[in-house]
Parts: C-alpha cells; sequence; structure tokens
C-alpha cells in the first residue's frame, strides 16, 4: 500500500456551530483512522521524535501498538513517561517538538502523533476499569506546590516510587492552568478531572483552597514532615501595557477572563461572576492564551477582534489555533497596537451607571523594521496613522509572570528579577535543600509539555535525595 503523503485530518465541529457552544471542538481519531495514521511511521531506529519529546515518550513505541489494534499496550508505553497524555494529546505543540523532528517530515506530512497520543488516551479512558496498583510505601512525604501540569507530574512519578505526596492547590478545583486557564472547547474538564483521580488512584492526596505562603509556608511544610517540597505554582500574575484607561471597567487580564469563564461558569446564564458578554470585544496579543480568550469570548456572544503588533507570521500561537479562529469569525488586526483605552464619562451626572465603562481602543498602525535582540523584527509605529476599535470589554494577553507570593515567604530562596525561581537545570534543585522549583513559577509563562518535564527532572531528583538520606 502507498504511504500517505499527508497526516489524517482531525476530525471537527463545524465552525458556525461550535462558535456558540462549549463543546470541545476537536473531534478525535476513531480507531480506525488512528490505525491507518500509525501506518505511516516508518519506526526509524533513531527515534529523533523522542529527542523533540520534553519528556521522552518512546513514541515509535506506542504508535507500533497503535498499527496492530492494541491500544492498552499503547498507552502503557505513554505512561511510562507522561501521567497526563490526554492532556498532552490536546494542547502540546507538537508540530514544533516531536513531530518537528520526524523523519517522514522531511518529505511529506509528519505522523500525527499528538493525535494518535490523544487517542489512545482516551481509549484508556473509555475502557479503564479505574483500578490502579497502589506502589508499597517508602515511608517519605513529599509536599507539591500547585496543582498545574509541572505539580502533578511531578506527583505521579514520585507516587509512583512509593512517595506519600500531597498536593496543594490555591483554587478550589485541582488543575491549576489546566483548569482554569484552557477553556472547555480546547480541553474538558472532565479530561483534568479523569487525570488528577487516577493520581489519587496511585494514593495522592490534593487539598484545595490552601495558599502556599499564606494559608502556609514552605517552611511550616517541612515542620509538618514533609522532608522536600517541589514548587509549582505557575505564572499566574498579569502582564499589562501601562497604557491609559487600563482602570475602566470592562478592562482584564486574560488570565482573570479566562477564570472567571472556566471556574466560575460565566458562560451559564444565572452566573453572578462578573463578565462583559455580548457587545464588542478586543483582545490585545498573538499567543495560544490570547486565542483562547478571543474564542471564549466569541462564545459568551462578543464580536471580537484580536489586536497584534506583528504580522501573521510572527504570531506565536499554535497555527492551528489561530486557523480555528479565523474559521470561527474572529477579526486579526495585525501590524496594529494600542494607545489608549477610552471609557465613557458624563461630566453632568457623576452618578451615571454608565461611567468608567470601555468605549473604544485607540491604536496606530505599525510597520516591521530592524531585529531586535530575539531575531524578531521591531515593531515601529507609523506616524499618523491612529484609529479607534469600538470596544465594550478589552482584554489584555500580554503574558504573566510568576506570583512573588512564595518568594517574600520563603527565607533562602534565590529568585530572578522578573520573579522566576532560580533552580538547577539538571535537577529542579534551588537555592534552598530540599526545596525544588519547576514550570511556570521558573521559567515564565511556556508550555504545559515543557513544564510537566521539569517535574519529571524534579521528581528524579527529589527521589535520588531522600533515597540517600535513608
Amino acid at each position: 500500500m502507498a504511504l500517505n503523503p499527508k497526516k489524517h485530518e482531525m476530525p471537527t465541529q463545524d465552525p458556525k456551530v461550535r462558535a456558540h457552544n462549549f463543546d470541545e471542538v476537536a473531534l478525535g481519531y476513531t480507531a480506525e483512522i488512528a490505525v491507518d495514521e500509525a501506518k505511516r511511521c516508518l519506526n526509524c531506529k533513531n527515534k529523533p521524535c523522542v529527542g523533540g519529546c520534553p519528556v521522552n515518550i518512546d513514541i515509535p513505541g506506542f504508535i507500533g501498538f497503535v498499527k496492530t489494534g492494541d491500544f492498552d499496550g499503547a498507552y502503557r508505553v505513554i505512561a511510562k513517561s507522561s501521567s497526563l497524555p490526554a492532556v498532552c494529546g490536546r494542547v502540546c505543540p507538537q508540530e514544533s517538538q516531536c513531530e518537528s523532528k520526524c523523519t517522514l517530515g522531511v518529505k511529506f506530512e509528519p505522523v500525527g502523533i499528538g493525535r494518535l497520543e490523544r487517542f489512545v488516551a482516551d481509549y484508556h479512558n473509555a475502557h479503564d476499569s479505574g483500578e490502579a496498583e497502589v506502589p508499597a510505601s517508602n515511608g517519605h512525604r513529599v509536599a507539591v506546590v500547585g496543582s498545574g501540569p509541572s505539580g502533578l507530574t511531578c506527583a505521579g512519578d514520585l507516587a509512583k516510587k512509593g512517595y506519600k505526596v500531597t498536593v496543594f492547590e490555591a483554587l478550589h478545583t485541582a488543575g491549576g492552568v489546566l483548569v482554569y486557564g484552557i477553556p472547555e472547547f480546547r480541553l474538558p474538564k472532565s479530561i483534568v478531572r479523569k487525570e488528577v483521580e487516577g493520581l489519587k488512584a496511585l494514593g495522592v492526596d490534593v487539598e484545595t483552597n490552601v495558599v502556599i505562603g499564606k494559608t502556609l509556608t514552605v517552611d511550616e511544610l517541612f515542620e509538618d514532615g514533609f522532608e522536600a517540597v517541589f514548587i509549582g505554582s505557575g505564572a499566574g500574575l498579569p502582564k499589562f501595557m501601562g497604557i491609559d484607561g487600563e482602570d475602566l471597567k470592562g478592562v482584564y487580564s486574560a488570565n482573570e477572563f479566562l477564570t472567571r469563564s472556566n471556574l466560575m461558569k460565566a458562560y451559564r446564564d444565572d452566573s453572578a461572576t462578573p463578565i462583559m458578554k455580548g457587545g464588542k470585544a478586543v483582545v490585545v496579543g498573538g499567543g495560544n492564551v490570547a486565542m483562547d480568550a478571543a474564542r471564549t469570548a466569541l462564545r459568551l456572544g462578543a464580536d471580537v477582534s484580536i489586536v497584534y503588533r506583528r504580522s501573521m507570521e510572527e504570531l506565536p500561537a499554535r497555527r492551528e489555533e489561530v486557523e480555528h479562529a479565523m474559521e470561527e469569525g474572529i477579526d486579526f488586526k495585525l501590524l496594529t497596537n494600542p494607545t489608549k483605552i477610552i471609557g465613557y464619562n458624563n461630566p453632568d451626572n457623576p452618578r451615571d451607571p454608565k461611567n468608567g465603562f470601555v468605549t473604544a481602543v485607540e491604536c496606530i498602525k505599525m510597520e516591521l523594521g530592524a531585529p531586535d535582540e530575539k531575531g524578531r523584527r521591531r515593531p515601529v509605529e507609523i506616524p499618523g496613522s491612529e484609529f479607534t476599535i469600538e470596544a465594550d470589554c478589552v482584554i489584555m494577553a500580554l503574558g504573566t509572570s510568576p506570583n512573588p507570593l512564595i518568594k517574600n515567604t520563603t527565607e533562602g530562596l534565590e529568585t530572578q528579577k522578573w520573579g522566576g525561581i532560580i533552580v538547577n537545570e539538571d535537577t529542579g534543585l534551588t537555592s534552598r535543600e530540599g526545596v525544588y522549583a519547576g514550570g511556570d513559577a521558573v521559567t515564565g509563562a511556556a508550555t504545559v509539555i515543557l513544564a510537566m518535564g521539569a517535574g519529571k527532572t524534579a521528581a528524579k531528583a527529589i527521589d535520588e535525595y531522600l533515597s540517600s538520606k535513608s
């Protein structure tokens, strides 16, 4: 049979339908499609795709089982390296990682590795009995701060080695950015719950509504008997532009907007969470978070524009997410930068309830000039090109930095000027003995799979550290 030069398309909801619901956009491969796609794998001896995976999944190994229809065998291979396969199969940028190394991709489209991982994980979750063998205890206790991808990965790897792990989550639902930051239509909450329940079945305890640095400190965790601490608290402190009008009503950080929608159910008609619904929304930024915020606002009834200061070629979001946003009718205003947010003001009636609300965004057109220090062409304002966009809501999706709470309440913890915790790259060890860190708390906002890789690295180092003390 001739080799198919293209990967099998991912079935999706019709754009005109999905733009009005929060159901998952991508529908997933059928077993038949998955087997057919797996047969495109060349099973290279040097496995270049594995080198592109931050958690080093044996990709040809699991795909080999898919080829024969042994989906349980495929899952067992993935589970050796990843605690969150159903998550990674949905949100990891495979096109710039494992699939970018695929030998087949030299001449044709690479194997759909991420789509196959998602299929295998979903098949397992649909047929799993829920029973898990709890490893024998080794007598050691480890605290994990944050239940995002780095924390869950670290907890899972340690639990499999017999450690008694407790995960502390600041919000009321476990999952970190997976539940508060990624919309339902891209990563259903049921998927994250399933992954968390799998860790609990291994003996991991999860305590929610605990803010480390406030409810408890890192010092108090050690006093309570924990022998090591992993900090995977993410990067939840939003950035703003510092322009006039950012304090107006109707201006949100993307973090706030997505958290209110995801965890506080702003999409429900009976929700008491204040989010601007309908009207005109302007999202500032071009990353994955900007796409998530824009597509969420669209589903809440808004007419949405994305404002980004560079061109489509420099847009950092995943190409698939950009294409989905465009298919759904979101307007991309490229080479455009906001300079001011304008609000309604009625000086004759200070008590007018509309006072202080956003009415428009003042922008200026840009052109690309000389490259900056990162090699990207620097956007430069075009004099006299100012214009305004009507808006009822402005969402700033400009990135985040680590919350300073933990560093300000933990003695001996060295951090970067911008707030990232300083660690040994090979171990995740911080400047303080027994304290490890990884994910966005160290790097600033990055991908789920890179955070998972950091969690794995730290788990290995913690195991070596505590084993040496036994």
